[in-house]
């Protein structure tokens, strides 16, 4: 398992560090208390499951040697009130993360080809994650947060 590691920078900018000493900057923009100067937690979010998508097919249209030049993943997320989510079968009172996509291709691909292709999209880990049960373990056993007012935050 790799692992990512997350410190606070200025404001509320974060580096965040992985893979071999690589590092970027995460932010919020500037209308809602940040500088701009990197994307948002929502934006990686949803980097992660487009990248996802795209790599899955680009590789399974490789493997078949199928003529995919290019695949386009949009995205948008956003949270709804679960009466007004058409697709939640849950009859609950609360709200839902909603993410809306649609998938592109790009080549000389035949009409099964691309609905195959539709079908492949949707099965990267990522997406597989997002739509499954996720665990969160705090690896962290300082009972000293725990019994600090900061611990009853979360």
């Amino acid at each position: 398992m790799s692992e990512v590691v997350v410190t606070s920078k200025n404001n509320l900018q974060n580096e965040v560090r992985y893979g071999d000493g690589r590092t970027f900057i995460t932010d919020e923009p500037v209308d809602l208390g940040g500088d701009g100067a990197g994307p948002d937690p929502y934006t990686l979010l949803l980097s992660a499951l487009g990248t996802c998508m795209s790599m899955t097919v680009m590789l399974y249209a490789r493997r078949k040697q199928w003529p995919l030049d290019r695949v386009t993943v949009r995205l948008q997320q956003d949270h709804i009130h679960i009466k007004d989510c058409k697709e939640c079968e849950q009859n609950i009172d609360g709200y839902v993360h909603r993410i809306e996509l649609s998938v592109s291709f790009e080549g000389n691909l035949s009409p099964e080809q691309l609905t195959r292709l539709h079908e492949i999209s949707h099965k990267c880990p990522v997406h597989k994650t997002l739509s499954s049960p996720i665990v969160i373990v705090d690896r962290q056993k300082d009972e000293t947060l725990e019994d600090s007012p900061a611990g009853d935050f979360f």
